[in-house]
């Protein structure tokens, strides 16, 4: 999708607030729902996905399976509210050996797990908004000891609510970010919480085949 784009700073791929969010996104619902409302902390549009499974209701993007993202900025950052039920969401890279391997954060798992093609682990959320920050490149070298590439596809999973899904070049502190990436929580006067996506095994114990 993006292959030919020039990619530098940051690169939305889902904004709440857009005329039309979910464009390139496929939806998937089973005893579920996604739908857009206003959150009552932000007093602003968010998407909420919720469902009694989080593998039966998702969004992922790009919408055709066939297709790939192609985006090769190495930060995955993604303002999220924690609902305090189970949630979950994937990524799926590619790396300089030409294997695509997936990145899966939860926040009902409680160690790290790497297998051949994909990485299980622990996401800690803070009540309220949070900033997920997933550093790719770190994660595939650690994980895989490879060259993060570029990113497939992005799968987010049941139950929260979004503001923003993007990638960035670097990690970009709040006065550096333009004033529509920014998370304002009117009512507290506060900015939301960053949430780091972190495994908890050193680089040295993480592979577990």
């Amino acid at each position: 999708m993006f292959h030919n784009t020039f990619q530098s700073g940051l690169l939305s791929i889902l904004y709440s607030i857009g005329s039309k969010p979910l464009q390139i996104w496929d939806k998937q619902v089973k005893n579920g729902s996604i739908k857009r409302i206003s959150d009552e902390d932000i007093q602003s549009l968010v998407i909420e996905i919720a469902g009694a499974n989080v593998s039966t209701t998702y969004i992922s993007c790009p919408i055709d399976p066939t297709k790939t993202l192609g985006i090769k900025l190495p930060f995955f950052v993604m303002i999220v509210k924690n609902l305090k039920k189970y949630f979950t969401f994937e990524i799926q890279i590619l790396d300089d050996k030409g294997v695509k391997r997936r990145f899966r954060a939860s926040n009902y798992q409680s160690s790290t797990r790497v297998k051949p093609f994909i990485c299980t682990m622990p996401m800690r959320l803070d009540d309220g908004w949070n900033q997920i920050q997933f550093n790719l490149a770190d994660f595939t070298k650690r994980a895989y000891g490879t060259n993060y590439v570029e990113t497939l596809r992005v799968q987010i999973h049941a139950n929260c609510r979004l503001r923003r899904v993007c990638f960035a070049d670097r990690l970009y502190s709040e006065e550096e970010l333009p004033a529509e990436f920014k998370l304002y929580l009117p009512i507290s006067g506060g900015s939301g919480s960053k949430a780091q996506v972190e495994p908890k095994a050193p680089a040295t114990g993480l592979v577990d085949y």
